[in-house]
């Protein structure tokens, strides 16, 4: 098990426990793991983000690896270019949604992919018993990358029928969340021939918009503002950049399970035979659209790392989380929200049919989540009882109860967060609040004993 690596990365309060001395020394640990650079250093636009970019910076070319800072940038854009410019890996200073007071560090190997598990289990090690590259024969330089946003761009647009798109004209509206896809997003539909409304536009670190994480309930102003300027869809992103959710032409928040397997849809189509790697907790409907296409759906463990990674040797084509992290294999094998809402905006290109028509054709599915705060040993005291009380059960992953193949609920501590979070499909709305409810209220008897 990790000590330091949550699920997506390592996060923590700046100045409480991502102290400046952790910071360096964990670099140190991250350099000995990468041996040699060049190492590309981005961060997203947290208030500690530039100080942490320099302790970062400094104790790699401490180490004897030059490195080149590009700035702020979205995390899939550093991503992207860490594989395609040809770096040796990347560090990204971010903490995605977490709030403001949090930032993280995420390493990247050099295929552009968040590293794996088994790696992460490396650095540590390399963290907790001080192996770290000593006496180097020379400092590393810093310098930087400016080609990094126009690589990233024409790469998404490498993917999609660009002509098409433009000859639409859509009209979008971006929830940019004050968040560093401010950099990428409204240039990418200026590009695609795209009529834009912007909101939370400003990159800002306290996130006075909306927040960093785009939720149904945090995102009331762009339905609102899609309905009234008769927009064709609504995108908002997080703070990173890595995860778009979507909003139809009607003003109705997509989940992310809901926009996924829409794309899957319009993806395998045209890929028949394909692979899908989704997680434990993404709802039933992607193997519904998985059969009609001849493809196969791989679970893993919540958490991008897990999809990531499984995509890479597998050579998927497609891999998904329910929170709107969208990847898509002939890109690069990482959440990616411009992306995301690049291959959307393909899709709605060659049909006539408006976007609550296009999702109104899925299967029906009926999916909720939400959260309780509590520590890590309550969780422990949680999922144990729940175990305790059902039979049929999967515990790879925290705890999921079948009922039966759509009907279920997951339960698992948070990696990022000190909560646990609650999954939940069913086959009608009457029954998913049921259960919610229920199961809600028994997790708060649990933690109130």
């Amino acid at each position: 098990m990790a000590k330091l690596f949550g699920t997506n990365g390592i996060r923590g309060v700046f100045g409480d426990d991502l102290t400046l001395e952790f910071i360096h020394d964990i670099t140190l640990s991250i350099a000995t793991f990468f041996q040699k650079g060049t190492i590309l250093v981005g961060y997203d636009g947290r208030d500690s983000s530039p100080v942490i970019a320099k302790v970062v910076c400094s104790a790699l070319n401490y180490a004897g690896l030059d490195c080149k800072n590009t700035g702020l940038v979205p995390t899939p854009c550093l991503e992207f270019a860490t594989k395609t410019l040809g770096y040796n890996g990347a560090i990204m200073i971010t903490a995605s949604h977490n709030p403001p007071q949090y930032n993280g560090i995420k390493p990247v190997f050099s295929d552009g992919v968040e590293i794996s598990r088994e790696d992460e289990l490396v650095i540590e090690d390399n963290y907790f018993n001080k192996k770290w590259i000593k006496n180097t024969s020379r400092w590393g330089t810093t310098d930087f990358e400016d080609k990094i946003i126009k690589t990233y761009l024409d790469g998404i647009k490498s993917q999609i029928d660009s002509r098409k798109i433009q000859s639409k004209k859509l009209k979008v509206v971006l929830d940019l969340g004050n968040g560093v896809q401010a950099l990428t997003a409204p240039k990418l539909c200026q590009e695609l021939n795209c009529e834009i409304i912007t909101i939370n536009e400003k990159i800002d670190g306290t996130f006075p918009g909306r927040g960093s994480e785009p939720t149904p309930e945090n995102l009331q102003e762009l339905s609102t503002i899609v309905k009234k300027t008769g927009a064709d869809l609504g995108v908002a992103f997080d703070g990173d950049g890595d995860r778009s959710i979507f909003c139809d032409n009607k003003g109705k928040i997509l989940t992310g399970d809901k926009s996924a397997v829409l794309l899957s849809k319009f993806i395998l189509e045209k890929n028949p035979g394909s692979k899908i790697i989704t997680c434990l907790n993404s709802g039933s409907s992607i193997e519904v659209i998985a059969a009609q296409n001849n493809s196969e759906v791989i679970r893993t463990k919540v958490g991008s790392v897990e999809v990531s990674r499984k995509m890479v040797p597998t050579r998927a084509l497609i891999g998904f989380e329910e929170n709107g992290g969208f990847m898509y294999g002939k890109h690069n094998e990482v959440r990616d929200g411009a992306m995301t809402m690049a291959l959307l905006l393909d899709l709605l290109s060659k049909t006539d049919k408006k976007l609550n028509q296009l999702v109104d054709e899925l299967p029906s599915s009926f999916t909720a989540k939400d959260k309780i705060k509590c520590s890590k040993d309550e969780a422990k005291k949680v999922l144990q009882i729940l175990k305790e009380q059902h039979a049929k059960v999967d515990t790879t992953d925290g705890i999921k109860i079948i009922f039966d193949k759509q009907n279920w609920l997951m339960v698992r501590p948070s990696g990022t967060e000190p909560i646990i979070r609650i999954y939940a499909e069913a086959d009608s709305q009457d029954k998913l609040d049921k259960l919610m409810s229920d199961y809600l209220q028994k997790i708060k008897l649990i933690l109130g004993r």
